[in-house]
């Protein structure tokens, strides 16, 4: 008898245990993935910089798609770019786009801003992506960018500039539904176009921060990309944050307000021009509206000190300074004053929008031939100077600022902090050999970066631009002092 109860609670044992276990299989279908777990695959839990973004060492990705998808690619940029992969021609290594301007902005520097040499975004397809022995299954990818992306696309070069989003298949594929990256969503990809140092990305990143400007995580990510004919290494890529994704939220405290992408020089307000990130089924632009209409404000002229003060209670505009010091400083020709891009804008819990910088890789050099000194860029349009005296009213949220005495003398009280606080030959030297001995090995030592899977001029260029690059610290720093007389 006693035999016959113990073969029933046994069985009883295995009928429940199996019910649980299809329960839970039902509960969380990312276990279709034996590498799922809660922290690395789930949206259960807060990003891991460590993980993601560290800052000693070099992450490895892998990246597969199909034969197809490839294919899918090249037919729909061919279609969006009108130029088939490799087909030469078209914007130059140093991102001079047809026609002798700058990215579509006349030399004069008041231009309506960008040009959409890609017209629209790319489109996605499912990848496999492997890192640290674990697998995401159904990422999005896609590739992104403008001139940078045409220059590479025309090139034949395969180091392409991308993003990738975890759950962008989630409908298709419910396995995926939710699907992080140790708790981001979405990372954006950047193969150091026009930078032989390969390090003006991440540096310059840090460099705001250092500076007191809000900017994204990055890291370094040697990365390997499947096109459908097995893996090719395609060198060493800065992994940037996604505003809207992570870096909002971890730096300010929150992510509620509108997060805005414009392309804007800020003469008027164009609703098309503002791109929301966040809040998209909410058509209030009332707080960007706002600010422009106090920048172009006639109070600017008539009555100063009401201007600042409606300007202020619209715009982070000590922060701006801040960001004005910095960027003028180290020199960026690709952002605000020569494109109408590469910013976002924050509505952050004090209700002010905040100016937050993106994409770094043109900057630290004089010229629009960015990092790629003497190259098809070279000698071409130089950025914002530190006096502002050239930048024109096509440009008023420079402009109006500059001729501003109040702000003016506090933006030269911020260019000397800056100067004498953080970008100093003795700090600038440490990190750029930092970053350049953690990623030599995997750019021309053990692993080495070769066309067609990189975007370096030659390896000899990536050994001497670590000197270019000291040459620019000190050569800034001389100039600081010139303007500050």
């Amino acid at each position: 008898m006693k035999s016959i109860h113990y073969t029933l609670l046994t069985a009883a044992l295995l009928w429940v245990a199996s019910a649980c276990k299809d329960k839970t299989t039902d509960l969380v279908p990312q276990n279709a993935n034996s590498d799922w777990t809660t922290e690395s695959h789930s949206n259960d839990v807060a990003p891991n910089y460590d993980i993601v973004f560290p800052q000693n060492q070099v992450n490895t990705l892998e990246i597969t798609m199909t034969a197809a998808d490839w294919t899918a690619i090249k037919t729909d940029m061919q279609t969006k770019s009108g130029t088939a992969f490799g087909a030469g021609g078209g914007a130059s290594q140093g991102g001079m786009a047809p026609g002798g301007m700058v990215g579509g902005v006349p030399p004069g520097g008041n231009g309506a801003g960008g040009l959409d040499i890609i017209p629209g975004d790319p489109i996605y397809v499912a990848t496999t992506m492997k890192f640290n022995g674990k697998v995401w299954n159904n990422v999005g990818l896609r590739l992104k960018g403008n001139s940078s992306l045409s220059s590479i696309w025309r090139a034949g070069i395969y180091k392409l500039p991308f993003r990738l989003k975890m759950d962008e298949y989630e409908d298709k594929y419910p396995e995926i539904d939710n699907q992080r990256f140790y708790g981001f969503k979405e990372l954006s990809m950047s193969p150091a176009f026009s930078d032989n140092s390969l390090i003006r990305e991440k540096v310059v990143a840090d460099i705001f921060r250092m500076g007191g400007v809000a900017a994204a995580r990055t890291a370094f990510y040697k990365v390997y990309l499947n096109f459908g004919d097995g893996l090719k290494y395609c060198g060493v890529y800065t992994m940037v944050e996604i505003i809207d994704d992570t870096m909002v939220k971890d730096q300010f405290g929150e992510g509620k307000g509108n997060i805005y992408k414009p392309e804007s020089t800020f003469q008027t307000f164009v609703q098309s021009q503002f791109e929301k990130k966040n809040n998209e089924t909410t058509a209030d632009y009332s707080d960007v509206q706002a600010f422009v209409a106090a920048l172009n404000s006639t109070d600017r002229t008539t009555n100063a000190a009401q201007w600042r003060n409606n300007l202020e209670k619209t715009f982070n505009v000590d922060n701006y300074l801040k960001f004005l010091a910095i960027n003028n400083t180290i020199v960026n020709w690709d952002t605000y004053g020569a494109m109408a891009h590469n910013y976002y804008l924050y509505n952050s819990p004090t209700n002010r929008l905040t100016w937050i910088p993106w994409d770094h890789n043109m900057s630290m050099t004089s010229t629009t031939g960015g990092g790629n000194a003497g190259g098809a860029g070279g000698g071409g349009r130089a950025a914002v100077s530190l006096a502002m005296t050239e930048v024109g009213t096509g440009w008023p949220l420079i402009r109006y600022v500059a001729a501003d005495p109040v702000y003016y003398a506090k933006y030269k009280q911020y260019v000397r902090t800056f100067a004498d606080e953080v970008f100093t030959t003795a700090k600038m030297n440490e990190l750029f050999d930092k970053y350049a001995n953690l990623i030599t090995p995997y750019v021309n030592g053990t692993e080495k970066e070769v066309a067609p899977y990189t975007n370096l001029t030659n390896t000899a260029a990536f050994a001497t631009a670590l000197t270019v690059l000291k040459q620019h610290v000190s050569t800034r720093n001389q100039a600081v002092n010139t303007f500050l007389k």
